[in-house]
């Protein structure tokens, strides 16, 4: 059987690290708001130092955004030319794609990197428990062990969660509705940044037309938040933290690509028919006035034209009065 202890260890090494490194700065433990902020900063770090380790695979997942987004005529094109025939349309696409190089699930991809992440946080969140016999498991000490089951925000312990039952509580000497309501709030915080940074990207570049992507679009903005209504209860305090965290860091990182790299106009993007705002002209250095434009002459009296090259002469005086005859 396969075993996932490489990731137990990882996660642990990376939590006691950061654990460490905050704990021999002074950060307070338990004395501000009931909170051990040195454990709860180990776990937002434990998401930097994963999404710093993912930050190539984001650059690939925009890229190929990007490449889906420059796709999109041609995928038009094909729904059109085999509208009905939803056998040949997918193996077109699939062929258009494989020609591009461009991958509908690239989007997925690094959400899909973080879940070992996420299950090895889970595993060695729900091992804190001081009714546990072996506490040096994955690399940990004693007093380490002692110390993360006892750690809490706003005395609700990280390893208690919505779900714990009151024998779980009692074993953590934790309030079970200060429990509920920290974990039930937090749950809430996590559903809305999660639906957050799905609509920030598809906000930005519209609705795809393929509809496998537009489906996954959809997942991902629907289906996942309110799956987590259910699966938030048994998550641990500790995890929903890192949730939230990771959300926040995703908007932010999101936040910056677009606007350094603004997606190219499609039609389902709103505001794509508005042609960009033309820069005024300004002369010289950045901030000097524009030159005033000229002031407009006087109209002038038109000109008479000569006579053509090669024309007989006009005789002014033939053709103007007879003289009397006298």
């Amino acid at each position: 059987m396969f075993s996932l202890d490489w990731i137990y260890y990882a996660i642990s090494w990376i939590l006691l690290t950061w654990h460490s490194a905050w704990d021999a700065i002074g950060v307070p433990v338990g004395a501000a708001l009931g909170t051990n902020w040195a454990w709860i900063l180990a776990i937002v770090f434990l998401v930097v130092t994963v999404r710093v380790v993912l930050f190539p695979v984001f650059v690939k997942q925009i890229k190929s955004q990007r490449a889906m987004q420059a796709l999109q005529p041609k995928v038009k094109e094909l729904q059109e030319k085999h509208k009905g025939d939803r056998e040949t349309l997918q193996k077109e696409m699939m062929e258009l794609y494989r020609k591009e190089k461009a991958n509908p699930l690239m989007g997925c991809l690094p959400m899909f990197l973080q879940i070992p992440v996420f299950l090895g946080l889970f595993h060695v969140l729900r091992r804190l428990d001081p009714a546990k016999l072996n506490k040096t498991l994955y690399g940990w000490t004693v007093e380490q062990f002692d110390s993360a089951s006892s750690a809490t925000l706003f005395t609700a312990p990280i390893a208690g969660k919505f779900g714990s039952t009151a024998e779980e509580l009692a074993r953590l000497g934790a309030n079970g509705t200060t429990v509920k309501v920290i974990a039930g709030i937090l749950v809430l915080v996590m559903m809305g940044t999660t639906y957050l940074t799905s609509r920030q990207m598809i906000l930005k570049t519209g609705w795809a037309e393929d509809p496998q992507q537009r489906m996954v679009q959809r997942l991902m903005l629907y289906g996942i938040p309110l799956s987590l209504l259910i699966s938030g209860a048994i998550f641990p305090i500790g995890v929903i933290i890192y949730w939230v965290t990771n959300n926040l860091f995703t908007l932010g990182q999101q936040q910056w690509v677009l606007r350094k790299y603004p997606p190219p106009p499609t039609p389902g993007r709103p505001g794509a028919d508005r042609k960009p705002a033309q820069p005024a002209k300004t002369g010289g250095l950045l901030g000097r006035k524009a030159a005033p434009a000229p002031a407009k002459q006087a109209p002038t009296a038109p000109k008479v034209a000569g006579p053509k090259p090669g024309a007989k002469p006009v005789n002014p005086k033939k053709g103007g009065p007879a003289k009397r005859q006298g």
